[in-house]
């Protein structure tokens, strides 16, 4: 018999059930290094499936306001979509909790502070996990990348006066403003948890048989890493913590060493977490779409692959870089597999977003995946460019490739209009020349008119593609002039640069250095500066 009283009740119940979520499918990012001491890194993912129930999010320190203007503006910019992934992993089970230090005052009376307070005391404690945690055993293997010690201030000098005018002019301390959580991230009364003391943090994760733990917030180089219950206290004492890169912000000082931009500085601490301390995820994977990335940070990806033996470029590539990319550019670096010659680890993934393809790899097949990703990036128009070995680099002499791997025995020609045939013997220097008709070419910006004296063998590459626009020539003494340096226009619409230098002794002279910054500036359609700073010392590396 049909009861509308009774087919209401249940009704009711079916929409006031919590929902149930699937397990969340975690795609985690971490560098391994390639071998024992190399300090080189494959930076890598792998897929882990976690319970919603078993897994919390730390907002670490995401406050109303901040001694930097900057600072602030840039968490107004993302605590949106912060709220927007809170609000999506709060409706599939996972645990909130916010953790605004020293603010506790503000949320006496708040059920979500009282909630975390009356958590029952887990049955043990890690030592020490109610202090600041300052380094982990596996980051003594590292070097800290950026220096902090002024504060991180990235305000320009008179906005950080009249900002700390304004702080003053509303009663407030300009050192420490902050006085509670920003209003733009929800705070859910009845199930989330605010606490900013380490104890009672790993309380509510063993309370509720928590092992998963996703920290955002700011500032990632300090409060993220460093508090009670930041990645470092987490991860030496066993949890799955995981950063999500894209929700959190440093506080850098770009005129500080290692004198790279803002986010360049941000990138550079993510890249210290994945190596020493963990993986990092990305907000997309719990709300979709793509990761959030800042309005400012307008800068091209540089993905640089090293895959030779013979003139040490996974060195000298990452130190040009590391002293001359970190301004205008996001820089990821792809080194060759040391116990598979046949392998790049990571290079698919990262030509993902790649704006610019730089390429120093010497007679290599590919594993059909990393050969797919090259081909699509390729054909798709975007730019390449090459050094010394790269005219060879997916070339096995005809030589059938290994299983489950592919060559690129046309990739001379077809991507930078060459015609690689051999070399000159290494004992014997040539000059090289600047090619008058092309001397005002964006790419010889700069560059000296006086010949150049190469030490590394000279490359017989005559003739070059009809289409190409000479740049360089370079000739052994009674020989002809062979091509050293050219653009080309590709068949897919695409352009392409390539020199044949790039020697080791090549990357301590200006003019090669000059060169080569020129070519990503020119690839990546950037305008190129006037004037580069070759000469800037660095800075002795030291942990700040």
């Amino acid at each position: 018999m049909y009861q509308p009283q009774l087919v209401s009740c249940l009704l009711a119940l079916v929409f006031t059930m919590p929902c149930v979520a699937g397990d969340l499918e975690m795609t985690l990012r971490y560098q391994q290094e390639t071998s024992p001491d190399s300090g080189r890194y494959h930076r890598l993912t792998r897929q882990e499936s976690w319970k919603p129930s078993e897994t919390a999010i730390i907002v670490c320190d995401v406050w109303d306001l901040h001694h930097c203007q900057n600072a602030v503006l840039r968490v107004q910019e993302f605590a949106p979509r912060l709220d927007h992934v809170l609000s999506k992993a709060r409706e599939q089970g996972v645990t909130i909790i916010h953790a605004p230090s020293g603010c506790m005052e503000h949320y006496a009376q708040h059920p979500a502070r009282r909630r975390a307070q009356l958590i029952a005391p887990a049955p043990t404690l890690p030592e020490e996990i109610t202090k600041w945690c300052y380094q982990i055993p596996s980051e003594e293997k590292g070097v800290y990348p950026v220096d902090q010690s002024d504060g991180g201030e990235d305000d320009e000098p008179e906005q950080h006066v009249n900002w700390a005018e304004e702080l003053m002019n509303r009663g407030l301390n300009p050192k420490a403003p902050w006085s509670k959580q920003t209003d733009l991230l929800t705070i859910d009364a009845e199930k989330d948890y605010i606490s900013d003391k380490g104890d009672e943090v790993w309380n509510i994760l063993s309370a509720k048989g928590i092992d998963n733990v996703i920290l955002t917030g700011v500032h990632t180089n300090m409060c993220v890493l460093g508090r009670p219950f930041g990645l470092r206290q987490l991860a030496k004492n066993g949890k799955n913590v995981v950063l999500m890169r894209d929700m959190t912000d440093t506080m850098y000082n770009p005129e500080a060493w290692p004198f790279v931009s803002h986010f360049t500085g941000t990138d550079l601490i993510i890249s210290h977490i994945e190596k020493f301390v963990a993986p990092t995820v990305t907000s997309d994977q719990l709300i979709g779409g793509k990761p959030f990335v800042f309005k400012g940070d307008v800068r091209p990806h540089v993905v640089i692959a090293m895959a030779e033996a013979e003139y040490e470029t996974n060195r000298t590539l990452p130190e040009f870089a590391n002293a001359y990319l970190g301004k205008d550019f996001r820089v990821s670096y792809c080194f060759a597999n040391d116990t598979n010659r046949d392998n790049i680890p990571g290079f698919d993934t990262a030509l993902e977003d790649a704006d610019v393809l730089v390429l120093s790899v010497r007679r290599r097949a590919l594993p059909l995946k990393q050969m797919e990703a090259l081909r699509k990036y390729i054909v798709a128009g975007k730019p390449v460019i090459g050094i010394r070995t790269a005219c060879h680099a997916f070339s096995l002499h005809g030589k059938e490739p290994p299983e489950g791997t592919e060559t690129w025995e046309a990739f001379d020609p077809e991507v930078f209009g060459g015609n690689y045939h051999g070399h000159y013997p290494s004992k014997i220097a040539s000059h090289i020349d600047v090619v008058t008709d092309s001397s005002s070419h964006p790419i010889l910006q700069g560059i000296s008119r006086d010949r150049y004296t190469q030490y590394g063998s000279l490359y017989k590459t005559s003739p070059i593609a009809n289409s190409a626009s000479l740049l360089l020539t370079g000739a052994v003494e009674g020989q002809p002039q062979e091509p050293v340096a050219w653009t080309f226009d590709r068949a897919d619409r695409g352009k392409s640069f390539f020199t044949s230098l790039g020697h080791k002794t090549d990357f301590d002279k200006p003019m090669f250095q000059r060169l080569l910054l020129n070519g990503i500036y020119w690839a990546a359609g950037e305008p190129i500066p006037q004037e580069f700073d070759l000469e800037k010392p660095v800075e002795p590396r030291k942990k700040w």
